[in-house]
């Protein structure tokens, strides 16, 4: 009997019962006489998808606990102390002391004096700006969470403790005080608001946002799962080179515009700030350090000038593209001096300069976390209140991605920024909101729990896919094996590409600014590579960086189409040449295939260039050059840098690098001479030679005659 998609995706929904990520583990009940409690529970979700196409009815029931896990409230400043020196103990990390250089005007409690000292709290600065978590910033953020837990619990006010936020920000010189003022105004009611709610303590804060950096600590809050539907996994089938002169489709992939109305040609590039080159960064102490007219590689984001420079050349040299992915990011890098109304104001320009260049050609946009004021910040649809409510953004995306997607996306795009369109019979592109596993989200603190119902709708869609005989390509903004992701909706997402690797054919994303791409493998045989994201450079050059874009080709319309990724090539603009000359030249940096001599770019083909760059430096240089987008001012790259982007490339599944990277690790290091077996032989091999030298030393030299 043959079933038609619709009715055998409702048959599987009556069999298998009401759809919803399943939180795992009981919840234990703590009683804590001196925390002042905060009445509040998780409101009911009443989004009924069912009554939609394609859709399904979500539940999540947070059970939540009045009297939270923690019991700093009850301890002396003394013992708190005791603990974050435990703390400091336990981690084996090395690192430099800070010393506190507080004012005498300024008077923290003396534990607060003494805790401090115990950190290096610019190498935790450095390590959150270049997501590279480390113990020394888990240390850093148990002992912040714990002092702000500790205040939350003494009944310190909301003012109080965003002034205390301000004045460590600004006292211990980690930001200028323009910058702690507005982080600390724009993020501290969420942070005390959150805290406020959330039933966990320092280890588990911390252990949930830095992942790796943390030892693993369990926290029956956050660990959950997603449910499949009771389906067999088809037999998986093995991918053909794609058919050489066939149909393709041409796409480019646009990320991370950042793009800066305020940035000012010739102001200081060089200031003390996390985003320079505008007005109030000050005048440049040299000609050196003054903003180039076309972008800067130091902390600038991109002019307006440079954004309608590419999208001019674009729409004259690619004439001919078939659909636009636009990958997230549009805001600049002023978090701390960022409103609702101007986000909003950039989203507008950038949709209207886009709408302009390319008059009907189909865009299918992603959101960015640099989209929400403040950054990062997406509650979920339970936090429904005025002042916290994410409505704000997810309404206007609405109305401006309206003219590029059909009117049926609506409901998912007002409720969670994700959206699934039908682009061609049998070809699917799905756009999913990626802040639901940013974990600098401080929402996901209160539950994580498959936010939005985003993940259940995934496989949903998925599987009516399935059904249908679709194939299916995911853009996002922040890649699933990065450290920024959560790690347990990382795990959730990766055994979703495991099931359905018939199914999704590639993945698209942007965020780290790089030219990447990132592996997925069979959870149970990681033998078996099943897919392969690919992660677009950056428009902004933010920083070190020259500007880029992607260009793909994809497996068109025939009979025998894989929908695969056939090529792809990146374009740059050499930014010291366009301020050198005033003249921006983009050219094509590479071609994929070319340039890394691949037959195709099936998954198993880019786990063969893992292989192949582990062992062959020159190859790796040349991934390296393109990897930085040919930047003049790119640094060197180390057998610990290598790597690290080798396992960055390898790991589609975050926080979990140990499990996909030691043979590769091992690969590296024995190809730099520093294994255990590369030093033995060495070893051998040195002594070898002395005795051989000995041993054929003239006699006289040897005492003899």
């Amino acid at each position: 009997m043959t079933l038609t998609p619709t009715i055998s995706v409702w048959l599987v929904l009556v069999a298998f019962g009401s759809w919803q990520a399943r939180e795992v583990g009981a919840f234990p009940t703590y009683h804590n006489s001196k925390r002042q409690a905060i009445n509040w529970t998780q409101p009911e979700d009443e989004w009924e998808i069912l009554s939609l196409p394609r859709s399904i009815t979500p539940h999540i029931e947070l059970k939540y606990f009045e009297n939270r896990t923690n019991a700093d409230a009850s301890i002396s400043d003394e013992e708190f102390l005791e603990r974050l020196r435990r703390i400091k103990n336990n981690t084996s990390t090395p690192r430099m002391l800070w010393y506190d250089n507080t004012p005498d005007g300024l008077a923290y409690p003396p534990f607060v004096e003494k805790a401090l000292k115990l950190f290096n709290l610019k190498q935790v600065s450095y390590e959150i700006e270049h997501s590279l978590l480390s113990k020394v910033s888990c240390t850093a953020c148990k002992a912040g969470a714990g002092l702000l837990l500790h205040y939350i619990h003494l009944g310190k006010s909301e003012a109080e403790i965003i002034k205390m936020i301000y004045q460590f920000c600004s006292n211990l010189n980690i930001q200028s005080p323009r910058v702690c003022e507005g982080v600390s105004s724009l993020f501290g009611s969420e942070v005390v608001y959150v805290l406020q709610r959330t039933p966990l303590g320092p280890d588990e804060i911390c252990s949930f946002v830095i992942g790796d950096g943390c030892e693993d600590t369990y926290n029956p809050y956050h660990e959950w799962e997603v449910i499949f539907p009771p389906v067999p996994k088809p037999p998986v089938l093995e991918l053909p080179v794609p058919k050489e002169g066939a149909p393709f489709f041409k796409v480019l992939q646009i990320s991370d515009t950042h793009y800066d109305p305020h940035y000012v040609e010739g102001s200081n590039a060089d200031c003390n700030e996390p985003l320079c080159c505008r007005l109030s960064s000050g005048r440049p102490s040299n000609p050196n350090a003054a903003a180039g007219k076309w972008g800067d590689y130091r902390k600038c984001d991109t002019p307006k000038r440079t954004v309608d420079n590419m999208l001019s050349h674009i729409a004259d040299t690619h004439s001919d593209i078939d659909y636009i992915l636009w990958t997230g990011d549009l805001p600049p890098h002023d978090v701390w001096n960022q409103t609702k109304q101007e986000n909003l104001e950039i989203i507008k320009e950038t949709v209207r300069q886009m709408t302009e260049k390319f008059p009907g050609v189909p865009i299918f946009p992603a959101l960015g976390n640099h989209e929400s004021a403040p950054v990062n910040s997406f509650p979920p649809p339970y936090v429904n209140q005025v002042d916290n409510s994410i409505a704000w953004l997810y309404d206007e995306l609405d109305l401006q991605w309206r003219r590029w997607l059909p009117q049926s996306v609506s409901h998912t795009i007002k409720r969670g920024a994700f959206y699934s369109v039908l682009v061609r019979p049998g070809f699917r592109i799905i756009s999913l909101n990626m802040n639901y596993c940013n974990n600098k989200n401080w929402w996901l603190l209160l539950n994580s729990t498959d936010p939005a119902t985003e993940l259940q709708w995934f496989i949903y869609e998925l599987q009516s896919a399935e059904f249908s005989n679709e194939k299916v390509h995911v853009i996002g903004h922040i890649p699933p094996g990065h450290s920024d992701c959560l790690k347990v909706w990382s795990r959730n997402f990766y055994k979703i590409i495991a099931r359905y690797e018939n199914t999704i054919m590639a993945q698209f994303y942007g965020h780290t600014h790089y030219d990447e791409f990132e592996m997925f493998y069979d959870p149970h045989d990681l033998g078996h590579s099943n897919n392969v994201a690919y992660i677009g450079p950056s428009v902004s050059p933010y920083y070190d960086l020259n500007p880029g874009y992607r260009i793909y080709y994809v497996d068109g319309d025939h009979d025998t189409t894989t929908r695969l990724v056939i090529d792809h090539e990146s374009w740059i603009m050499n930014l010291k040449e366009a301020n050198l000359y005033d003249y921006p030249i983009w050219y094509k940096l590479y071609t994929a295939r070319s340039a890394y001599n691949m037959k195709a770019l099936r998954p198993a083909d880019w786990d063969n260039l893992i292989t192949e760059l582990a062992h062959n430096q020159e190859l790796f240089d040349l991934y390296y050059k393109n990897y930085w987008k040919n930047s003049p001012v790119r640094p060197a790259c180390d057998a610990e840098c290598r790597k690290r982007i080798l396992c960055d490339a390898k790991s589609g599944r975050s926080h979990d690098r140990r499990h996909f990277c030691a043979e590769l690790e091992a690969k590296v290091d024995d190809e730099s001479g520093k294994s255990w077996k590369s030093w033995i032989y060495r070893g051998l091999s040195n002594s070898y030679s002395l005795l051989t030298s000995i041993v054929y030393l003239p006699k006289y030299l040897m005492g003899f005659g």
